[in-house]
């Protein structure tokens, strides 16, 4: 396989990508209104704890399509996703980015609230988190509010 042939089809992706978010965001625009907001989720075709926080997310009245990846991170740089505030799959929906096993409620709050931020992230894979549940087993963790650098706690877990 070229150069050539490998930078063409990371453009690809790219491209592919910015449709459908783009498409997403105005997607979810038109239909402000609707019951369930629209959102695209990006995860591996391996992943089952992604699986399950897509299921989560349906349950509480999102509109779910997923695109599944084997690899992540063009998806995570095109959202702006930094390293530290990484999980296991990303999403768009009403303009923002979401990262990891955020809870519905939060992105929810999010939707209505509207800050000026670029998303929410529950950086890694904390057990107990929607889609990560074991047993009854909770870890505490915090879902983070990112815009670039600034970073605030938008709730705690």
């Amino acid at each position: 396989m070229s150069i050539r042939s490998v930078r063409r089809g990371f453009a690809a992706l790219v491209l592919a990508l910015s449709v459908v978010f783009v498409g997403g965001v105005f997607a979810t625009a038109q239909h402000a209104h609707a019951a369930e907001p629209a959102m695209t989720v990006y995860k591996s075709p391996w992943c089952g704890c992604c699986a399950k926080w897509v299921e989560h997310m349906r349950r509480h009245g999102f509109a779910v399509k997923v695109v599944e990846m084997e690899d992540l991170e063009p998806a995570k740089r095109m959202f702006g996703v930094a390293p530290d505030l990484a999980s296991c799959h990303t999403a768009g929906v009403g303009g923002y980015v979401i990262e990891g096993h955020v809870p519905a409620a939060d992105v929810k709050r999010l939707l209505a609230e509207k800050p000026a931020a670029r998303g929410l992230a529950v950086p890694g894979m904390p057990v107990g988190s929607p889609g990560m549940e074991q047993g009854g087993r909770k870890d505490a963790y915090e879902v983070i509010l990112f815009t670039g650098e600034d970073r605030e706690v938008y709730a705690r877990y």
